[in-house]
């Protein structure tokens, strides 16, 4: 596999994953570097894992993933979302009790925009190609984009304020409900 494919595949792949950090963004989360590094850095170690991983795995496990994968997915991103809606709503509270940065929800996002990824690796495992390269690539390319999307969401969040936050849940809804049904049809 060239490198142009390479690149192409690595930035459709960290797309889903700019776009729940541009919505995250959008909450005081990415206010100081630290939780933007460990999100942006959580993000593209996830996509360049699993897409190893699904390499690893080979057709046994891939495809036994695959007839669920866009349901997790779905159901990882609407929990996030619906909570960055409800708070965004609520204008007695502060932005995100949770941090999205730490524990259970980083991990929640993480898992939902990387799942695809490991189907990606299956395919290159079919393909014979370099997958510590491509999984290095594919990470790296998530990191940044991820890292954009956070900073980017910061300022939409200064400027708009909590609404930004209630457009981010949607975001992260439809992101999901896209998987759910780019799988199904």
């Amino acid at each position: 596999m060239d490198l142009l494919t390479s690149l192409v595949i690595a930035v459709g792949l960290a797309m889903d994953a700019f776009a729940v950090s541009l919505g995250i963004g959008t909450t005081k989360v990415a206010s100081s570097p630290r939780p933007v590094f460990r999100i942006s850095f959580h993000m593209g170690f996830f996509q360049g894992f699993m897409t190893f991983l699904g390499w690893l795995a080979g057709s046994t496990v891939a495809s036994l993933i695959a007839s669920v994968d866009h349901w997790v997915a779905l159901f990882l991103l609407g929990f996030v979302g619906i909570r960055m809606i409800r708070s965004g709503l609520d204008p007695n509270t502060e932005s995100h009790k949770d941090d999205p940065s730490r524990g259970g929800t980083l991990l929640m996002v993480c898992i939902a925009t990387s799942i695809d990824a490991m189907a990606v690796g299956l395919s290159m495992a079919m393909l014979e190609v370099n997958i510590l390269f491509s999984s290095l690539l594919i990470g790296v390319i998530t990191l940044g984009l991820s890292l954009f999307g956070l900073l980017a969401g910061k300022r939409l969040g200064e400027c708009f304020g909590k609404r930004m936050e209630v457009l981010g849940g949607f975001l992260l809804n439809g992101i999901g409900l896209r998987i759910l049904f780019s799988h199904l049809f």
